[in-house]
């Protein structure tokens, strides 16, 4: 399709949905509840076009090409879906669309019944999911290849009657009627499960969940707790829960308070050792190479990352590779700053992402091996995923007025509006 016939497209739809709108404003009951069906068969069309326009640009790798390793996270930046979204999107589109093998030669969609039903607007982007989840289960993994075809003819077909949940439930019974022979016996002793999940509550606080089957591991922690727990008095009527809820918070901030460092790693964003290497003839010409302490080699990348937040030991080699001078380890990003940015950006300072501060690392914005400065106004708090986005992609960060502000590619975003996240502690200034 030509820009031309792209735009034309644009404006046709545009006043289809114009007149659609001023249609309802002046419709009676039962038209209004046509409106609403015209509505949801309209969106179905439109997820369809969406999703095979985004398996066209998976396959030509147009994603991967401008430096996202995850096509939801793309996905998310260009037209601001969550992360959910994204990958439903991606989900759908692995499932009901054409594919091209190694060689070159087309294959039929993972779901060829499904793709029929989602193709005329009888399925949802969620029923689809659903479809995909029920026939990627372990029981669905052991049917025959015609089980497996049936099943999927079935629940295409029973995607217009159910919703979403219903189809889920009607398809997990129908996979495990057909799995007759169930899992092959295991006479092994099942693993124990140890798992502690710490969720972080978006009007502050959280919540702490956890299960331990090794007995000794639960009487360590209960152990410590109980001793902890104990009403401080006689009027202590504090219920059990909360005394233990506190007894845990007590003791852990004990060993923040007094435990010697090498007990504790540490963590909330702090980088391995960094040691630079330099050979005495080049010193003057800043060149250097990094090696971790255990080893490996490090792409300029993700040497780049290092240098953001590291702990830097210079090393200066002789011709023959002998260290002539080992130096003092310093910190590129000394503790009371990491704080200062910590409190400035409160987690990931990139939009839409809200991952707390202990998941971040700090980032030069002019990069630290470069001379960039180690100050507030050239420091912003970055995850993981979007530290490694920001030295891969188009993606700008400068600070404005006090705060991080991100500049999207032109791909993204012609005109380039800065983005910044929502930081509701700030909603009053």
């Amino acid at each position: 399709m030509s820009v031309a016939s792209l735009a034309t497209a644009h404006r046709l739809l545009l006043q289809a949905v114009d007149a659609l709108g001023e249609a309802a404003g002046l419709s009676s009951d039962a038209e209004l509840v046509s409106v609403l069906t015209l509505c949801e068969g309209v969106t179905r069309r439109l997820d369809r076009v969406t999703v095979d326009a985004l398996a066209a640009l998976e396959r030509r790798g147009v994603f991967a090409e401008r430096g996202y390793t995850s096509v939801s996270a793309a996905l998310s930046d260009l037209l601001g879906w969550e992360r959910f979204e994204a990958r439903r999107r991606v989900v759908v589109a692995e499932q009901v669309t054409s594919r091209v093998g190694l060689d070159g030669t087309p294959l039929p969609a993972r779901l060829p019944a499904t793709a029929t039903v989602f193709a005329a607007g009888r399925a949802s982007l969620r029923h689809v999911e659903v479809i995909a989840r029920v026939l990627g289960s372990d029981a669905a993994e052991r049917l025959s290849p015609e089980q497996w075809a049936g099943a999927e003819e079935q629940l295409a077909g029973k995607a217009e009657l159910y919703t979403p949940r219903e189809l889920h439930e009607w398809g997990a019974a129908l996979v495990e009627a057909l799995d007759q022979d169930g899992e092959e016996p295991d006479d092994r002793p099942a693993a124990g499960v140890n798992e502690l999940h710490l969720t972080r509550l978006p009007s502050g606080g959280g919540k702490i969940k956890g299960r331990f089957d090794d007995a000794a591991m639960f009487d360590a922690i209960a152990a410590v707790v109980d001793a902890k727990a104990r009403p401080l008095t006689g009027d202590d009527d504090r219920p059990p829960a909360q005394r233990q809820a506190e007894a845990l918070a007590d003791v852990c901030g004990y060993v923040l308070d007094h435990a010697p460092s090498a007990m504790l790693p540490e963590c909330g964003g702090r980088r391995p050792h960094l040691t630079v290497l330099v050979r005495l003839e080049d010193l003057q010409n800043r060149a250097r190479a990094a090696c971790l302490d255990f080893g490996g080699t490090v792409s300029p990348e993700s040497l780049r990352m290092l240098c953001c937040d590291a702990a830097v030991v210079p090393v200066v080699l002789g011709g023959q590779g002998q260290p002539l001078d080992v130096g003092r380890i310093t910190r590129t990003i000394p503790d009371g700053l990491r704080r200062a940015v910590a409190a400035r950006d409160r987690g990931c300072a990139h939009p839409g992402c809200g991952r707390p501060a202990s998941w971040c690392e700090v980032h030069h914005i002019r990069e630290w091996e470069n001379g960039g400065p180690t100050r507030l106004d050239n420091l912003v708090m970055l995850c993981r995923v979007h530290h490694r986005q920001i030295h891969s992609t188009d993606w700008v960060v400068r600070i404005r007025d006090g705060l991080p502000e991100f500049i999207p590619p032109r791909w993204i975003d012609p005109e380039q509006h800065p983005r910044r996240r929502a930081l509701p502690h700030l909603s009053d200034a």
